[in-house]
Protein backbone atom coordinates (compact mmCIF):
# COMPACT_ATOMS: atom_id res chain seq x y z
CA UNK A 1 0.00 0.00 0.00
CA UNK A 2 1.28 3.43 -0.87
CA UNK A 3 1.75 5.94 1.89
CA UNK A 4 1.43 9.70 1.86
CA UNK A 5 5.23 9.86 1.92
CA UNK A 6 5.36 7.78 -1.29
CA UNK A 7 3.00 10.18 -3.06
CA UNK A 8 4.96 13.17 -1.83
CA UNK A 9 8.22 11.64 -3.06
CA UNK A 10 6.67 10.82 -6.45
CA UNK A 11 5.49 14.42 -6.79
CA UNK A 12 8.88 15.78 -5.74
CA UNK A 13 10.70 13.54 -8.23
CA UNK A 14 8.37 14.64 -11.03
CA UNK A 15 9.00 18.31 -10.21
CA UNK A 16 12.77 17.83 -9.99
CA UNK A 17 13.12 15.90 -13.24
CA UNK A 18 16.26 16.23 -15.33
CA UNK A 19 16.28 17.70 -18.83
CA UNK A 20 16.54 14.17 -20.23
CA UNK A 21 13.56 12.95 -18.16
CA UNK A 22 11.55 15.95 -19.33
CA UNK A 23 12.45 15.32 -22.99
CA UNK A 24 11.62 11.62 -22.83
CA UNK A 25 8.40 12.17 -20.88
CA UNK A 26 7.25 14.54 -23.63
CA UNK A 27 7.56 11.61 -26.08
CA UNK A 28 5.97 8.98 -23.79
CA UNK A 29 3.12 10.86 -22.12
CA UNK A 30 -0.53 10.59 -23.16
CA UNK A 31 0.09 7.34 -25.07
CA UNK A 32 2.18 9.20 -27.68
CA UNK A 33 4.45 6.24 -28.30
CA UNK A 34 2.19 4.06 -30.47
CA UNK A 35 -0.53 3.99 -27.82
CA UNK A 36 1.58 2.56 -24.98
CA UNK A 37 0.69 3.91 -21.51
CA UNK A 38 3.66 5.04 -19.43
CA UNK A 39 3.86 6.32 -15.88
CA UNK A 40 6.74 8.33 -14.48
CA UNK A 41 8.34 8.07 -11.05
CA UNK A 42 6.24 5.01 -10.28
CA UNK A 43 7.04 3.00 -7.16
CA UNK A 44 7.92 -0.67 -7.62
CA UNK A 45 8.83 -2.21 -4.28
CA UNK A 46 11.39 0.02 -2.54
CA UNK A 47 12.35 1.79 -5.80
CA UNK A 48 10.88 4.54 -7.95
CA UNK A 49 11.17 3.77 -11.66
CA UNK A 50 11.82 6.75 -13.92
CA UNK A 51 9.28 5.43 -16.44
CA UNK A 52 7.23 2.25 -16.52
CA UNK A 53 4.81 0.67 -18.95
CA UNK A 54 2.87 -1.67 -16.67
CA UNK A 55 1.01 -3.48 -19.44
CA UNK A 56 4.28 -4.46 -21.15
CA UNK A 57 6.28 -4.93 -17.96
CA UNK A 58 8.94 -2.46 -19.12
CA UNK A 59 10.94 -0.07 -16.95
CA UNK A 60 12.99 2.70 -18.57
CA UNK A 61 15.73 4.19 -16.42
CA UNK A 62 17.76 7.29 -17.28
CA UNK A 63 21.24 7.58 -15.85
CA UNK A 64 23.37 10.64 -15.30
CA UNK A 65 27.03 10.81 -14.30
CA UNK A 66 26.19 9.99 -10.66
CA UNK A 67 25.44 6.44 -11.79
CA UNK A 68 29.14 5.90 -12.53
CA UNK A 69 29.69 5.86 -8.76
CA UNK A 70 26.71 3.65 -7.90
CA UNK A 71 27.05 0.68 -10.24
CA UNK A 72 26.40 -1.89 -7.50
CA UNK A 73 23.24 -0.07 -6.39
CA UNK A 74 22.00 0.00 -10.00
CA UNK A 75 22.72 -3.74 -10.42
CA UNK A 76 20.81 -4.51 -7.22
CA UNK A 77 17.93 -2.29 -8.31
CA UNK A 78 17.78 -3.86 -11.78
CA UNK A 79 17.87 -7.38 -10.29
CA UNK A 80 14.94 -6.49 -8.01
CA UNK A 81 12.91 -5.08 -10.91
CA UNK A 82 13.59 -8.20 -12.96
CA UNK A 83 12.48 -10.42 -10.08
CA UNK A 84 9.25 -8.41 -10.05
CA UNK A 85 8.78 -9.36 -13.73
CA UNK A 86 9.99 -6.20 -15.46
CA UNK A 87 12.41 -5.83 -18.33
CA UNK A 88 14.74 -2.91 -17.64
CA UNK A 89 16.20 -0.56 -20.24
CA UNK A 90 18.85 1.95 -19.18
CA UNK A 91 19.94 5.00 -21.15
CA UNK A 92 22.43 7.75 -20.43
CA UNK A 93 20.90 11.22 -20.16
CA UNK A 94 23.17 12.44 -22.98
CA UNK A 95 21.85 9.72 -25.30
CA UNK A 96 18.26 10.71 -24.58
CA UNK A 97 19.03 14.35 -25.36
CA UNK A 98 21.24 13.78 -28.43
CA UNK A 99 19.81 10.55 -29.89
CA UNK A 100 16.16 10.76 -28.86
CA UNK A 101 14.93 8.94 -31.96
CA UNK A 102 17.30 6.00 -31.37
CA UNK A 103 16.18 5.77 -27.73
CA UNK A 104 12.52 5.70 -28.80
CA UNK A 105 13.27 2.97 -31.36
CA UNK A 106 14.98 0.92 -28.63
CA UNK A 107 11.96 1.35 -26.36
CA UNK A 108 9.55 0.38 -29.14
CA UNK A 109 11.67 -2.68 -29.93
CA UNK A 110 11.39 -3.78 -26.31
CA UNK A 111 7.63 -3.18 -26.36
CA UNK A 112 7.04 -5.09 -29.59
CA UNK A 113 6.77 -8.84 -29.24
CA UNK A 114 9.70 -10.58 -30.82
CA UNK A 115 9.06 -13.16 -33.54
CA UNK A 116 9.36 -16.74 -32.40
CA UNK A 117 12.65 -18.48 -32.93
CA UNK A 118 13.12 -21.91 -34.39
CA UNK A 119 10.84 -23.52 -36.95
CA UNK A 120 7.80 -21.57 -38.01
CA UNK A 121 4.47 -23.26 -38.51
CA UNK A 122 2.87 -22.98 -41.96
CA UNK A 123 0.58 -20.00 -42.42
CA UNK A 124 -3.11 -20.56 -41.84
CA UNK A 125 -4.66 -22.35 -44.78
CA UNK A 126 -1.30 -23.57 -46.08
CA UNK A 127 -0.62 -27.25 -46.00
CA UNK A 128 2.76 -28.81 -45.58
CA UNK A 129 3.69 -30.90 -48.53
CA UNK A 130 5.23 -34.23 -47.83
CA UNK A 131 8.62 -34.77 -49.34
CA UNK A 132 9.15 -38.02 -51.30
Amino acid sequence: MRSTLDHERERRLRHEQTDAEHALWWQLRNRRLQGWKFRRQHRIGPYFADFVCLEAGLVVELDGSQHLKQEQYDRTRTAHLKREGFEVLRFWNDDVLRETEAVLVAILTALTPHPPSGHLLPARGEKETAKP
